[in-house]
């Protein structure tokens, strides 16, 4: 469906922005310069990713009528009842949350808060009016209808360290840099402009965090004709959904597209938005950034902006019989049919499969190929975890071997004892040092993975959580097989070559895995193997079968 986003549009003027003006908090260069010279006595917070995105569009109007990160009445007001203490709806909060060190040295309506990026880089000033500690659980109920963590959202609520909030209003430097697709970066004042040189009136804009196909531009040509309006597509780009294609393949693909519509009614632009997967709340939040940016409607999808599976080719649905598309809801029961969701597209593409000409296009197919091969293409990471004696080095070296054998990919072997030596010889055997050693392990991985290596990690890597966050780091770059070797502590004593467990034992060594120091099996690995009853080749091979199994391993003709 799609929602008429202000009935009081004129074919005279561009749609008002929400709350009747656009806001612009970026500063003339005098003030700049002032602001700068000043910040020397300013406390800094160093930005997320998603403080950015909202940064960015508290900037340039996006978000108008805000005028700086919510304060605790407004905040509060968003929750309970989607209102600002103005009175005008808004659906979302939009927050800064800092330490409680942090937020406890600062003094409301006295303290500056020099807002910088990654780099450093000074964006903004935050004139501090509110300081205080949220309800996270009652705003995910509030926001999101849940408190489940399996809820994206709710995950960033409830885990975030930054248990407290700064809100007052801002004063912006500069925006945030970007180097990509910069003619397609338009600002709603700098699409305005554009639309009024274009004679565009009325504009239906179509918000996608997915690649498009033909169901898209039908459903998108449908919309635009229902009203005679043109069409804006306004992909996310910012922070959406963990194992999203990746943004710079879908603007590719958004690109090539364009030519299927009739010639001067469609535009892409896109938004730097931090979605925050919050459904109805979220479908409200989108159209009226979409009214600050001076569209007239919205397509809204089913569970539009949600945290569910997404829903490509569900809206309109291919009916073979009539060689059409056809809404979901009109299609006889006695018709053929046919139906490929997003998750079966990317297993189509994971496993080079053929992806059908109904649907999607072969320039489409061709770009999303080129960014997601095959997974006997792709890059991987195997991740060995068990306690010391186990056979991770062992069975590594063997497996770094036959992948060697097979050719195609380079392969690197990040063996615990190597890494402690040359990427972690400061760290002792605290938890906190075996989480940071397992974390640079990871991150080094990840690199291997997303440019096609295959990695081999062999530490104890003795806590589960520690596991999970490297696998949730590797997992959108490339392949990720968790090998857990069983072995009990008694065959791991009984091989001690180098009389750790002795050492161990007799309290020589402190904190050792497996003796003064907990172990926690995993439950996620894909392949277990007890060393106690393989040989090192033998557990090899078993690895290289799931690997095959996978798709990781192709066939002779496929690695030529």
């Amino acid at each position: 469906m799609f929602t008429n986003l202000d009935a009081s549009t004129t074919h005279s003027h561009l749609i008002p922005p929400h709350g009747g003006e656009l806001i612009n908090l970026n500063v003339d260069g005098e003030r700049a310069a002032e602001l700068k010279a000043q910040s020397r006595d300013f406390p800094s917070w160093d930005l997320t990713a998603r403080h950015i995105r909202d940064l960015e569009l508290l900037l340039n109007g996006g978000f108008s009528p805000l005028g700086g990160f919510m304060t605790k009445a407004d905040y509060e007001g968003v929750c309970h009842n989607m209102k600002l203490t103005s009175g005008v709806l808004w659906p979302i909060p939009i927050t800064l949350d800092v330490t409680e060190s942090f937020a406890k040295a600062l003094k409301p309506g006295s303290s500056k808060i020099a807002l910088r990026d990654a780099e450093g880089v000074m964006l903004a000033v935050l004139h501090v009016e509110d300081v205080w500690q949220p309800d996270r659980k009652a705003e995910a109920k509030a926001v999101f209808n849940t408190t489940s963590p399996i809820h994206p959202g709710v995950n960033y609520l409830l885990n975030k360290e930054n248990a407290w909030y700064v809100g007052g209003r801002i004063e912006g430097l500069q925006p945030p840099a970007h180097y990509d697709f910069k003619n397609l970066r338009l600002t709603p004042a700098e699409l305005r402009v554009e639309f009024a040189r274009l004679g565009w009136r009325r504009v239906v804009a179509f918000q996608t965090r997915n690649p498009m196909h033909r169901a898209h531009v039908e459903l998108t040509l449908r919309a635009a004709k229902q009203v005679e309006a043109n069409l804006l597509i306004h992909p996310s780009v910012g922070v959406t959904k963990l194992g999203d294609v990746d943004y710079f393949t879908r603007v590719r693909c958004y690109q090539l597209l364009l030519a299927k519509y009739p010639h001067g009614t469609a535009k892409l632009s896109l938004l730097p938005l931090a979605m925050r997967l919050g459904g109805p709340r979220e479908a409200i939040w989108h159209a009226l950034i979409r009214k600050n940016h001076g569209c007239t409607h919205l397509i809204v999808g089913r569970d539009h902006a949600g945290p569910g599976k997404d829903a490509d080719g569900k809206s309109l649905v291919y009916v073979e019989d009539e060689d059409k598309y056809f809404p979901e809801d009109e299609v006889l029961k006695d018709v053929h049919v046919l139906h490929l969701s997003g998750t079966e597209l990317r297993q189509r593409l994971n496993e080079g499969r053929d992806i059908p000409a109904w649907f999607t296009y072969p320039e489409v197919v061709q770009e999303l190929r080129r960014s997601f091969p095959p997974r006997h293409k792709q890059g991987l990471t195997v991740f060995f975890t068990g306690l010391s004696g186990s056979g991770k080095s062992t069975i590594a070296s063997v497996l770094v071997t036959k992948f060697l054998e097979v050719g195609g990919r380079p392969v690197t072997l990040l063996d615990g004892d190597l890494v402690r030596k040359h990427l972690s010889s400061e760290l002792g055997f605290s938890k906190e040092h075996r989480d940071l050693n397992i974390h640079r392990i990871g991150y080094v991985a990840s690199e291997i993975t997303k440019n096609g290596g295959i990695a081999i990690c062999a530490p104890i890597a003795p806590y589960d959580s520690t596991r999970k966050h490297v696998r949730a780091m590797i997992e959108p770059l490339g392949g990720f097989i968790m090998v857990h070797l069983s072995t009990s502590v008694d065959v791991c004593e009984q091989r001690d070559r180098k009389g750790l467990y002795a050492k161990a034992r007799a309290g020589i060594i402190k904190e050792f895995t497996g003796i003064s120091d907990p172990y926690e099996e995993p439950d996620d690995a894909e392949v277990v193997i007890n060393t106690a009853e393989f040989t090192p080749e033998e557990a090899a091979q078993e690895i290289i079968l799931h690997l095959e199994r996978e798709g990781f391993i192709g066939l002779n003709e496929e690695l030529a």
